[in-house]
């Protein structure tokens, strides 16, 4: 009898297993015919056609081919590249059989600069006598602020609309780390490189408390004028609305039009039909981002190219991954654009809160050199601050919205003291053995000595020392004038520019205009992306040793896989850091 049932729970188990790989062949399969058909298929955009802008995903700066976009898979989230989606927009404002834009957003992922140069695109749509209209049964701030570039603003009745100005929190892990017995080791150069402040403190800084106050009143600022402009609504209005929180609800939101009307959804599809002049109950022509953007033609056959490299997401050394700017990748795609003579200017886009210290310096090095042979213009998105700015500064031109954070230049470094906790807490100790008076210097298994801590703090004085001495020389101004808007400090592009720090406010079509201009092919250019984002195959082929790599360690460690992956990300963290002293959300 036991022989039957364990034979019989081994024929299970083989089919649970054909079936799981089946299912995930069968999907791969799926993913390669739709990376196919999607590269191949020829779309048809009808008459009388309403391009439909559903932002309600992760918007990066580009966007990698994604078979599984079109497909109605339950949980999908694709993420939307900011770049290409302006240049869908751009295109349907001068294709015949595109008559207008449908927005629909209600949360918006990403920051203020990305949905300001969505308004800016909206609002150059709109300059070609084409309608937007949009409509959500609820608005995000953020979400408002790009929807009230339209002409029309629709909300349900019975939904809700954000709109009581900016805030930032700031989450600290001191009396954590006590509790685990975790020692910070921290050593920094500037008062307001804030960055380690959650690890020592368990309140703001006085110094951070100002900055963070600033920063968001000054991107608020920016935000009034610009819905003001488009509401046709005074800005101390508007600041009297937002701070007293006068919109509650949907008719109160009315009342102080930021609404024009309060829709639902069916109401909302007759009044695009009115402008579509269709009667009642018939089909509107509605094309998906997604699908419009493979009907827009590569016509440009211009040999002169301005290449965009994309700096995406935190700094590291080595290669490019998903939100991750890695020093070697950037590194070689800038040698490429440098020698290739078909290349006449470099625009680098940055969004990026910063990240290694040395990764930083590597990729700065890359742009200098760039620097001596054509124009390199930077293009800020949502960040270019500290490692994102260490960047910036080497560029010929720097271009930021109002709405960027950028600045925090200084530097940090840190190292988690672990020795106590895993001692008391989990029952490993260690000990060392060294040939000299210096011991390791990146270590969690112990405290540095007096000797380690004076040679981390002089070293991380240097790398401050080194960031100010090419800001200085980049901005073309002294390093003691430099130094007085260093010190950690993150500014507005606004501020920053009345600082010194930016050249141009503007967009990433303005720094492409720059790029082009100063390599005198403004008439006679072709734009194209770097590094080139993976398509789906080369996504999935890159990342199985990865997750082979992590089941492995999975099925090894048991419980304490998730411990394993804390340090990891505590270990990454450790050393000299360029990096952004807060992270801040839209909302």
């Amino acid at each position: 009898m036991n022989f039957f049932k364990t034979f019989l729970a081994s024929c299970l188990g083989s089919i649970i297993a054909f079936i799981v790989l089946g299912g995930i062949m069968f999907l791969l399969l799926l993913g390669m015919v739709a990376s196919f058909s999607n590269s191949s298929e020829q779309v048809i955009v009808k008459n009388q056609s309403v391009l439909h802008l559903k932002l309600d995903g992760p918007i990066s700066e580009n966007e990698a081919e994604d078979p599984f976009e079109d497909l109605p898979i339950p949980g999908a989230v694709s993420t939307t590249g900011l770049l290409p989606l302006k240049k869908a927009i751009q295109n349907a404002a001068v294709d015949p059989k595109i008559e207008g834009v449908y927005l629909e957003l209600s949360m918006l992922m990403g920051g203020y600069a990305v949905a300001r140069e969505l308004r800016q695109a909206i609002e150059d749509f709109k300059k070609s006598g084409k309608w937007v209209v949009a409509y959500s049964e609820y608005y995000s701030e953020a979400a408002y602020y790009v929807a009230s570039a339209a002409d029309k603003v629709y909300l349900n009745p019975e939904g809700d609309l954000e709109f009581n100005g900016l805030s930032v929190e700031v989450s600290f892990f001191k009396k954590l780390f006590d509790k685990l017995d975790i020692k910070p080791q921290i050593f920094r150069v500037g008062d307001f490189k804030s960055a380690v402040e959650p690890f020592m403190l368990d309140r703001m800084s006085a110094e951070n408390k100002l900055q963070l106050t600033e920063l968001i009143t000054d991107l608020h600022s920016t935000l009034i004028r610009d819905v003001a402009t488009s509401r046709n609504i005074e800005a101390n209005r508007l600041r009297e609305i937002a701070s007293k929180m006068l919109v509650v609800d949907t008719r109160s939101a009315l009342e102080n039009k930021l609404v024009d009307s309060l829709l639902y959804f069916d109401q909302v599809q007759n009044e695009l039909r009115s402008r579509l002049s269709l009667s009642a109950n018939s089909k509107i022509n509605f094309i998906k981002y997604s699908k419009y953007k493979r009907s827009i033609p590569s016509t440009s056959t211009s040999k002169n190219e301005i290449a965009v490299i994309v700096a995406d997401g935190d700094i590291y050394p080595g290669k490019a991954q998903e939100g991750v700017i890695g020093s070697d990748t950037f590194a070689e795609e800038l040698r490429k654009a440098r020698t290739n003579d078909r290349v006449k200017a470099i625009v680098v886009r940055i969004n990026s809160p910063g990240g290694s210290a040395l990764a930083s310096d590597v990729m700065w090095r890359e742009i200098k050199l760039a620097t001596e042979v054509k124009p390199v213009i930077a293009s800020m998105s949502d960040y270019a601050a500290s490692g994102g700015y260490y960047l910036a500064m080497a560029c010929d031109t720097i271009v930021a919205q109002p709405t960027t954070i950028t600045g925090s230049i200084g530097v940090f470094s840190v190292l988690f003291d672990l020795s106590n906790f895993l001692d008391n807490k989990v029952g490993i100790t260690f000990e060392e053995v060294k040939t000299g008076e210096v011991g390791e210097l990146i270590t969690v298994t112990r405290p540095l000595t007096s000797a380690e801590k004076n040679i981390w703090q002089k070293r991380t004085e240097q790398i401050y020392e080194g960031f100010t001495t090419k800001a200085a020389e980049g901005r073309n101004m002294p390093v003691d004038q430099l130094k007085a808007v260093a010190s950690g400090r993150v500014w507005t592009g606004t501020q920053a520019q009345a600082k010194g720090l930016v050249d141009i406010l503007g967009n990433f079509e303005d720094a492409i205009r720059i790029a082009a201009a100063a390599a005198h092919v403004a008439d006679d250019f072709k734009v194209k992306y770097y590094p080139v984002p993976k398509n789906f195959l080369q996504a999935w082929l890159g990342n199985m040793d990865e997750t082979v790599h992590a089941k492995a360690l999975r099925s090894e460690l048991g419980p304490h896989y998730n411990t394993y992956q804390h340090l990891k990300k505590v270990k990454q963290m450790q050393g000299a850091q360029a990096r952004i002293p807060f992270e801040m959300t839209i909302e």
